[in-house]
């Protein structure tokens, strides 16, 4: 029943992008190739990644779309982090009525020593500024740091509705999940709070403008029952979603998508989010190689496709399409992104949102 309702709400999708007004600003992002472009964490190429100074850029330069991850608080909120853990992305150390709060956590298996957002209230949170989380790739990046807040999720809905009315057209959002596992597991779950917001919002309904994603399968499969939004399954080119693995399930990220994976994922979500090797891996010498069969499985299966992620700077561009300049300068990011256009994505991840819809619209 729910498939065939999806069926029905993505008619009245453009793609990845909920359909607003058919204005040009609208239209912005799709092009003939059909992609749309999603601000990763915003527009983190030019202002410290979820902030809400970096969400607007990300709108202004012409995205519907922004990407925010979420992790609650101790006290039951939700902020957009990375990770829950914000000695990189925040002052905090700077702050010594917190330095006792410096632990170290097992987080999926990964052991991670600083500070953590579910340690703080929202309260103590908004005492903290914003920094660059890659200071040594994005060094102008840095003049920023200490302007901004962390924002809840509530502020980004609240951000994305009033530049919606200002730019006239529809804006959304792609919530993302973060360690579902572990903050069920530490009596502090993400997915009520999420739901909880959309219902608030009026955002739990068909056409909405979001769309949920996880890297775990478990919390996904739960929320196709409890939200009436699309849902995205993101993968890795490596390792195991984390509910797998606390469950002994021994299914990796590379079962999930086989063609009988993709078959399962359709069951429960609209999009598949892989890591962009899964679809144009890497030679040893670091260069693109031949595309994988992924696309096309995943469109076989029903599925729409939006890797990630996407950034111009050398550091994180093939090798062959590196400039002359340090790991900071800019390369051929035209080259990358026109590859995985034409495999047939339905739209991508970027962390320079003006340059991807280039690459786009081409124009």
């Amino acid at each position: 029943m729910r498939k065939r309702l999806v069926v029905a709400v993505l008619s009245g999708l453009t793609l990845l992008g909920v359909a607003g007004s058919s204005t040009a600003a609208e239209d912005r992002g799709h092009g003939d190739t059909g992609a749309v472009v999603v601000g990763h964490r915003g527009a983190p190429g030019y202002r410290p990644e979820h902030t809400l100074a970096s969400y607007e850029l990300a709108f202004r330069q012409g995205v519907n779309w922004v990407d925010v991850d979420l992790v609650p608080t101790k006290d039951g909120q939700l902020v957009a982090r990375h990770e829950p853990e914000i000695g990189g992305t925040t002052d905090v150390a700077q702050h010594p009525e917190f330095a006792s709060r410096r632990t170290t956590k097992v987080i999926d298996g990964v052991s991670t020593t600083g500070w953590f957002t579910e340690d703080f209230t929202l309260a103590e949170l908004k005492t903290l500024r914003a920094a660059e989380r890659i200071p040594d790739v994005r060094p102008h990046n840095t003049i920023y740091n200490g302007r901004w807040q962390i924002p809840t999720y509530q502020e980004v809905l609240d951000l994305t509705k009033r530049l919606g009315r200002e730019l006239h057209r529809t804006l959304g959002t792609y919530p993302e999940v973060k360690h579902s596992t572990y903050f069920a597991s530490i009596g502090n779950p993400t997915e009520p709070k999420l739901v909880d917001l959309l219902d608030r919002n009026g955002l739990n309904r068909p056409g909405a403008p979001v769309i949920i994603q996880s890297f775990e399968v478990a919390n996904l499969k739960a929320l196709s029952k409890q939200v009436r939004v699309p849902l995205l399954q993101l993968t890795s080119a490596t390792g195991a979603p984390a509910d797998f693995v606390a469950s002994g399930d021994k299914r990796t990220y590379a079962d999930l998508v086989t063609p009988a994976g993709l078959k399962e994922i359709s069951t429960y979500a609209n999009y598949i989010g892989p890591d962009k090797a899964q679809i144009i891996p890497l030679d040893p010498a670091g260069n693109l190689t031949k595309p994988t069969s992924l696309v096309r499985d995943a469109h076989d299966a029903g599925l729409k496709v939006a890797p990630y992620t996407f950034r111009n700077e050398n550091n994180f561009l093939p090798a062959n399409l590196r400039s002359a300049g340090d790991k900071t300068a800019w390369g051929n990011i035209f080259a990358e992104e026109s590859a995985f256009l034409a495999t047939g994505i339905d739209g991508f991840f970027a962390d320079q949102p003006d340059t991807a819809l280039l690459a786009v619209t081409g124009s």
